[in-house]
């Protein structure tokens, strides 16, 4: 995928994406010749007189030279007019709801974010806008659509079960009837997917992840190409604060530059241990958009750079919960953290950590079983990777299994133990 560039900093036709990744936003300091950009951590700005600011700048809550910058390079690797950032991804969620009406109406896919599904149940709804969650809304949206519904929130890949969704059918669906359609595109980034291109409205990231890629900057980031939600978001933006530093934003900015290497690794990598899983005797089942046997990898083929992956991946250990938590503790260089997309690997157990606060019955509904293991694959070597997997994998279910064999039962008094005749 390439976007128009007319100069260094500025995305042309015949610049591919890791050319635009290195140079979009990044103009050459004109003093100093400086190849990087110079932080700009000034506050506020001088003014030659009362309105009339020496250059574009007035205060830095409103602009940054950073952080426009910075906007303009994921702007054109979405391949997006606009883009703005803020705070955190939650930040920018929180942004977008807001800027809809009291009384509005929501649909969004079942498994998202933990902290996107706690901002529409508990914040959202006490600013009077509901939500409405389906678990397969390319076959229903239609049936979910009110006179007051306002937005679509899809993610693609969702959170942590790794399901697709064809955003392009969703989309159609949704303006058909004029409502907006949001894609978090967070789990792949720029590089392997770019939902406006499908036919989304808004795609939002936690700039978090794979975008800044370090795991050294909270950030978030929505992108668009409409004038009239540049302006409304941007003056939400300026008026709630939730912005990111200039020194966030510059780390950030350094981020983008390899983010198709990170990324390409982190996918060659994810696909070989989903690999590895899925041939494992230890495994119930594995979820990764990358393998044949996924439900939905005509989805990926078609909306994914070369049907790539990601770097996501979840899958349910035998053993239940106890196995779970094993697995995650015996991992050498998977480190048991939050988070993903940065260039580390990390492991953790969705039910009991990101989506914790999903009651459980929901949780399940869609998925998210006491059993299942969500794996960020960094960019470390394959095979090192695999190796630490199939390790802890052996291990946590045969100590699980040996600790159960070992449990006494225990008597109810009655001859009968544990449930069972004696």
């Amino acid at each position: 995928m390439t976007v128009p560039i007319d100069s260094i900093d500025n995305p042309s036709p015949a610049h591919g994406f890791g050319t635009l990744a290195v140079h979009a936003g990044s103009p050459h300091d004109p003093t100093t010749g400086a190849v990087i950009e110079p932080i700009s951590l000034s506050t506020t700005y001088e003014q030659t007189a009362v309105g009339k600011p020496v250059g574009q700048y007035e205060y830095s809550r409103s602009s940054n030279p950073n952080r426009d910058n910075f906007e303009k390079a994921v702007a054109a690797l979405e391949n997006a007019k606009y883009a703005l950032a803020f705070g955190s991804g939650s930040a920018a969620t929180a942004t977008i709801l807001q800027s809809l009406a009291q009384g509005s109406h929501v649909i969004s896919v079942s498994d998202v974010y933990g902290g996107t599904h706690r901002y529409f149940t508990r914040v959202a709804k006490a600013h009077g806008v509901t939500v409405t969650f389906t678990p397969q809304i390319e076959v229903d949206i239609a049936e979910h659509i009110r006179e007051n519904t306002k937005l679509v929130w899809i993610e693609s890949p969702s959170n942590p079960t790794l399901r697709l969704v064809d955003i392009r059918s969703v989309a159609e669906a949704a303006h058909a009837r004029g409502v907006a359609v949001v894609v978090d595109n967070t789990f792949l980034s720029p590089y392997i997917q770019n939902p406006l291109e499908h036919g989304a409205d808004i795609v939002v990231h936690s700039v978090t992840k794979y975008i800044n890629g370090h795991s050294d900057v909270v950030m978030g980031l929505a992108a668009f190409n409409s004038d009239e939600l540049r302006e409304r978001l941007a003056f939400l933006q300026n008026a709630g604060g939730a912005v990111p530093s200039a020194f966030d934003c510059w780390l950030a900015h350094r981020g983008v530059k390899t983010l198709h290497l990170r990324v390409k690794q982190s996918s060659i990598n994810a696909t070989a241990v989903a690999e590895a899983l899925e041939a494992s005797p230890y495994v119930v089942a594995v979820h990764y958009p990358g393998l044949d046997s996924h439900p939905h990898r005509h989805i990926a083929l078609r909306q994914h750079r070369d049907g790539m992956g990601g770097g996501m991946l979840s899958f349910r250990i035998k053993g239940g919960r106890a196995a779970a938590e094993r697995f995650c503790q015996l991992t050498r260089i998977y480190t048991l953290a939050e988070s993903l997309g940065g260039i580390e690997s990390l492991c953790e157990l969705p039910s009991a950590m990101t989506h914790a606060g999903i009651p459980r019955d929901q949780r399940e509904a869609v998925g998210v079983f006491d059993d299942l293991v969500r794996i960020s694959s960094g960019i470390e070597e394959p095979e090192d990777l695999v190796h630490d997997v199939e390790q802890a994998l052996e291990r946590a279910v045969r100590e699980t299994t040996a600790a159960t064999d070992a449990t006494p039962h225990m008597s109810n008094g009655n001859g009968v133990t544990n449930g069972h005749a004696a």
